[in-house]
């Protein structure tokens, strides 16, 4: 046989595309050689194919499971033909080189996220052929084109039309991409066994292997001098990735940011709300019988701030909401859906970016990654479910049922305010927040100070201990009733014994909620 011979090995599970590229490639002089499944539809659509044991011949064996993994094939796609040794030595076995390879693999992420695949399934799924041809053919990428992505096909079709030869730059860019998809879906695999009750030694491997696919780059990073893009979790899409934007223009890394912060804290509460985020902290959250009622009870906790915010939603938003909205300046509103009549008004604000994201069932398991210099910091995400009836009231005086109401919606906002946090409330809107202070005393002045004559009567929540009994008497000045906080200071009794003295209710979580 020639080994001047052009030849080309498909073989793939996704066959989207697969026999147009196939024909292509025939016209263009290739002759195309394929495993079972993939010949099996070249033939079904008339395409000549060479089977993969008249090259090697053996017949594929176990069920499929070894087929490609034979010299005739590896020698094929690593040979080296600026090596006149490498050349002797295949003319010498009769091994024609292959001059593409385009394979991809058996789909183990669509059956992981199949609730009724088994693990015997899950392990059939697991491709050793494919990734072990795709390595081979990117490290030989100076004489073999890989291609693992169908949305290539037809970019390497036109570069064969225009010079009968694939250039450099394409080869490189297509075994980059080669060996970026079998570390992602070896990481898949990782992840899987990581995670399974029978693999899993430790909630936190020895290795950490993460995948994310990118959705899309960014104008820039949080400041113009950084680039930046927005990746997503593998596998099926959801939340904020799998968002869908109605209007305006390109999301930007800032608006995602505030976004993921005012999403993850409506999620937090069951009736209609509304949250208001500004630099990535709330400045207003608002909770009614409407979701009407639930924005502007957002919008007055803190008129100034919301301006040019981002706001999130837990309910669709009506025609009486939308007018409201494009009073101000928001940059992002984010709802589970927006009625025709909504999306009309928005248009007089077509700047305004407008994005549908479903409600979850349930808040998932997820984790938060962190980059320090010269590593990351992993922990899972806070998904502990506020209810502070579960705490302890310290003090003389119990909290009232509008107290306890009170408590329960500040320390659902105090769980997602950065450190030191504060935040005076009433039983459904937030009046003053304290963000990422220093000292608690001084995150209380602010809060206080923001709330002004709202606080008298109201409950302040903390997401830490009191160090001292200095913010109890600032929140008394100010007419703070009731006070939640986890408790834990070697200084409690100073705090509880001024409370009793003030006339103050407190209540002791025993969880603490920090966010930096």
């Amino acid at each position: 046989m020639s080994i001047k011979k052009r030849r080309v090995l498909i073989s793939v599970s996704d066959k989207d595309g697969i026999v147009d590229l196939s024909r292509e490639l025939t016209a263009l002089g290739f002759e195309i050689v394929s495993t079972g499944g993939t010949a099996r539809t070249l033939r079904e659509n008339d395409v000549p194919v060479t089977e993969i044991a008249a090259v090697t011949g053996f017949p594929e064996i176990l069920g499929g499971r070894v087929k490609t993994l034979h010299p005739f094939i590896h020698g094929a796609i690593l040979a080296r033909l600026d090596i006149p040794e490498q050349q002797s030595e295949l003319e010498k076995h009769g091994i024609v080189p292959f001059e593409i390879v385009v394979v991809n693999l058996y789909p183990f992420e669509k059956t992981i996220e199949n609730e009724g695949a088994d693990l015997d399934e899950v392990l059939e799924n697991i491709d050793i052929g494919g990734p072990a041809m795709l390595r081979a053919a990117a490290k030989n990428h100076h004489h073999v084109a890989v291609i693992v992505n169908p949305d290539r096909y037809f970019s390497l079709i036109d570069e064969l039309k225009k010079t009968g030869l694939i250039g450099n730059n394409m080869r490189r860019k297509l075994a980059a991409e080669a060996f970026a998809h079998t570390a992602a879906y070896d990481a898949a695999i990782a992840g899987y066994l990581n995670t399974h009750p029978e693999y899993q030694a430790s909630q936190y491997p020895e290795r950490l292997s993460l995948s994310y696919k990118k959705i899309q780059d960014l104008r820039y990073g949080e400041n113009p001098q950084q680039k930046a893009a927005f990746y997503a979790n593998r596998g099926p899409e959801a939340g904020l990735a799998a968002a869908r934007q109605l209007q305006g223009k390109e999301l930007s890394f800032n608006n995602l940011n505030d976004l993921n912060a005012a999403w993850e804290l409506v999620l937090e509460f069951d009736g209609p709300t509304a949250v208001a985020v500004k630099h990535a902290n709330p400045c207003g959250v608002g909770a009614g019988p409407t979701i009407f009622d639930a924005y502007n009870l957002a919008y007055d906790a803190d008129p100034v701030s919301i301006f040019g915010g981002v706001l999130a939603l837990n309910r669709p938003v009506g025609t009486a909401t939308a007018r409201k909205m494009i009073e101000i300046f928001l940059e992002v509103v984010a709802a589970p859906g927006f009625k025709d009549e909504a999306l009309e008004i928005f248009k007089e604000k077509s700047d305004i970016r407008l994005l549908e994201i479903e409600m979850p069932e349930e808040n998932p398991e997820q984790y938060d990654l962190k980059a320090i210099n010269g590593g990351v910091l992993i922990q899972t995400l806070d998904r502990d479910q506020v209810d502070v009836r579960q705490g302890d009231v310290v003090t003389e005086r119990k909290p009232s049922d509008e107290e306890w109401e009170a408590l329960n919606f500040a320390q659902k906002v105090v769980k997602h305010v950065r450190s030191n946090a504060i935040v005076i409330a009433g039983k459904n809107q937030t009046y003053g927040v304290g963000v990422g202070q220093m000292n608690r005393i001084g995150a209380a002045k602010i809060a206080l100070k923001q709330a002004g004559d709202k606080a008298k009567g109201a409950v302040l929540g903390s997401d830490a201990f009191f160090p001292f009994p200095d913010t109890v008497d600032e929140a008394a000045k100010a007419g703070i009733r009731a006070i939640v906080q986890p408790g834990g200071s070697l200084k409690d009794d100073e705090s509880i014994r001024l409370c009793n003295q003030l006339g103050l209710t407190m209540v002791f979580t025993g969880k603490r909620y920090f966010k930096h």
